[in-house]
């Protein structure tokens, strides 16, 4: 597989509750969320653009919200998150000085890692040496997102929209990670914690109302 699905996590800043729904407002292809068989609380995180101001991904929030602090029993939490990517060919630039990256189930997979290692603190470990677990933990998160066929995953059937969909799916100490393909151009990837991946399901956001914030 080609290194081309790489998606920086690039935040469009916001602020307040109505700039962040204004985010997802923008998009040119519907959002993933867990389907109606998920009863808890639902929250929106930020969108990610390209340098032109496109939306090209963001993330839909179940469950707890995850704290990014170091605090004991993390594995208390209980949350699942779903990243929507957009699928986009390689593409010219809009300064036409280069080109854009494709992205794939391959740039899922990267987000959803990025994504759980952000919320992921080792409570023993000194925060002075934050900095450097976190760089080596996401060079194997972008590792093993470049290599689904690879032994660390395993495939994971889960209906997308009602239809059954295989997803490359990982479990690590810090929670689990999975990436497929959706509908209408997008791709889906999810990760969580206290939360088993097993028996979850995706569908289109018809009210991002529904995620209170």
């Amino acid at each position: 597989m080609e290194t081309t699905g790489r998606v920086e996590p690039r935040e469009v800043p916001a602020s307040g509750a109505d700039g962040v729904i204004d985010g997802y407002l923008m998009a040119g292809f519907p959002w993933y969320g867990l389907d109606e068989a998920f009863t808890g609380p639902r929250w929106l995180m930020r969108v990610g653009a390209a340098s032109d101001g496109t939306v090209e991904h963001g993330s839909t929030g179940h469950g707890d919200e995850p704290s990014f602090r170091a605090e004991p029993g993390p594995e208390g939490q209980r949350f699942a998150v779903v990243v929507t990517v957009a699928d986009r060919p390689v593409r010219s630039s809009p300064d036409g000085t280069g080109v854009l990256e494709a992205t794939s189930v391959s740039s899922a997979a990267w987000l959803a890692g990025s994504g759980l290692l952000s919320c992921t603190w080792p409570a023993r470990m000194e925060r002075g040496l934050r900095q450097s677990w976190l760089d080596q933990q996401t060079a194997i998160a972008w590792e093993l997102a470049d290599d689904l066929e690879g032994s660390a995953w395993s495939t994971l059937s889960l209906p997308v929209d009602g239809a059954p969909t295989d997803f490359r799916y990982r479990e690590s100490e810090y929670g689990w990670v999975l990436a497929g393909p959706a509908h209408e151009g997008v791709h889906i990837g999810a990760y969580g914690r206290g939360m088993s991946a097993y028996g979850l399901g995706f569908s289109v956001i018809k009210d991002l109302g529904e995620y209170g914030h």
